[in-house]
C-alpha cells in the first residue's frame, strides 16, 4: 500500500496490471477522508490528443522501481468511470467508482464525501 508520505513521490510513475500490462501514469492519488489513507488514484490513459484520468482502488497496490502495480486488470480498469484530464471528482460520481469496483461506499455520518484528492 502506498503510504502517505509516498504520494508525491509516485506522480507521474507508470501504473502495470497483475500482470505487467501498463495501464497509463499515475495523476493523483485521493485519500479515504475517515482514515486519510490512500484509498483510490487517477491514472491518465489514452493518447496524448484523448486523453482522461480513470480512477482505481489502490488495495493491494505494490510499489516497484518506477511503476505502481495495481490489483486489477487492465481492460477492467480502461472501462472504469473517468473524468478529464481538467476535471476533478464530482461528489455524486464517487459511489460509481466504488460499485463498479464491487466495494462498499461509505460516506461520513453527515454525508461527507469519502475521497479527497491529495
Amino acid at each position: 500500500m502506498i503510504q502517505a508520505a509516498d504520494i508525491r513521490e509516485w506522480r507521474n510513475q507508470d501504473v502495470v496490471d497483475p500482470k505487467g500490462h501498463r495501464i497509463g501514469v499515475l495523476e493523483a492519488v485521493y485519500v479515504d477522508t475517515a482514515t486519510d489513507e490512500p484509498a483510490v488514484a487517477t491514472v491518465r490513459t489514452g493518447l496524448p490528443t484523448r486523453q482522461r484520468l480513470v480512477f482505481v482502488p489502490l488495495d493491494e497496490t505494490t510499489l516497484g522501481p518506477g511503476y505502481l502495480k495495481v490489483s486489477y486488470a487492465k481492460s477492467l480498469v480502461k472501462k472504469a468511470p473517468s473524468i478529464g484530464t481538467d476535471d476533478i471528482l464530482p461528489a455524486e460520481q464517487e459511489e460509481e467508482i466504488f460499485h463498479y469496483y464491487g466495494i462498499a461506499y461509505q460516506p461520513g455520518a453527515n454525508g461527507e464525501r469519502q475521497l479527497a484528492r491529495r
